[in-house]
């Protein structure tokens, strides 16, 4: 495949004078702008959101965000975690305006899940973890966290999931994995070599596998049976997981729903037990 950065290069002479100014401005820019939203290189380029997009079209893409996801394939295997630390410094480089302009992007990355979303995939998903025998979620590095946040709410939901822990365990865990298993890999650019491999093995056993993941350019999709897919740029060192999560508690209330007599009535015992173990914090009556 020709490389995108090459095909904007060969173009050039073709394109309005706008045009030019984003190409000029990429090319310039090719380890911060694969994480700039449509807003954000409108701005940087001086150019309107839809010269953005029209240049995608241009170049032959379906629009911004496919143009987006390749650029950013590119760059992820060779960025390190110092290198997007500086990125942030230079894209937020407004201390005040930067705390605000984190807020929008992150706005951005969920308007662009909800886009993206393939409701049928989705659907999917929801009716294999309604019907597993059990769930097993792998999740790694900071990806970790939405992990155990799935994994605490799928217990309440259907009550027989649980995380692949380190890797002294794995193999105590996944030994016993069945076809009517459900496996959900996490992982987002730079993806975890051990939640692909993982994955890969569960898809090797028969198990049905899940990913949840940034774009369809992921490792993880050619051992996935299901994808779903979030948006999670942000051009700084830490990944933006608002729109995962986003993603997941859509997915949670999806099945919660689906399984509202069984979820009711363990909420009722939990309630009894949170309440027998003064688990919530009650405020005090009484007195001044």
């Amino acid at each position: 495949m020709q490389n995108i950065y090459q095909r904007m290069a060969e173009k050039m002479p073709q394109m309005s004078k706008s045009q030019e100014k984003v190409a000029s401005y990429i090319l310039k820019n090719m380890n911060t702008v694969p994480f700039l939203t449509v807003a954000k290189l409108a701005k940087k380029a001086e150019v309107s959101e839809a010269t953005i997009v029209r240049f995608a079209v241009f170049l032959g893409y379906s629009g911004y965000s496919e143009l987006q996801q390749l650029m950013q394939s590119s760059v992820q295997k060779q960025l390190t975690t110092p290198e997007r630390l500086k990125m942030s410094s230079d894209v937020y480089n407004d201390q005040v305006q930067g705390i605000y302009e984190v807020f929008q992007d992150d706005i951005s990355n969920i308007k662009a899940t909800m886009e993206k979303l393939d409701e049928q995939q989705f659907l999917k998903a929801a009716n294999l973890l309604l019907k597993g025998r059990r769930i097993y979620i792998c999740a790694n590095r900071s990806a970790k966290a939405i992990g155990v946040f799935l994994q605490y709410y799928l217990n309440i939901i259907l009550g027989h999931s649980e995380m692949i822990g380190s890797a002294d365990i794995v193999s105590e865990q996944l030994y016993k994995l069945q076809e009517d298993d459900v496996v959900i890999g996490i992982s987002f650019a730079r993806y975890s070599m051990n939640t692909i491999e993982l994955v890969k093995y569960a898809k090797e056993q028969g198990a049905t596998t899940i990913a949840i993941t940034d774009n369809l350019m992921s490792p993880l999709i050619p051992h996935s049976d299901v994808v779903l897919t979030a948006s999670s740029q942000l051009p700084t060192f830490i990944d933006s997981f608002t729109a995962p999560f986003s993603l997941i508690n859509a997915l949670i209330a999806y099945l919660g729903k689906e399984r509202m007599n069984v979820v009711e009535d363990r909420l009722g015992k939990l309630e009894e037990l949170w309440e027998r173990f003064d688990i919530f914090y009650k405020k005090q009556g009484g007195g001044k």
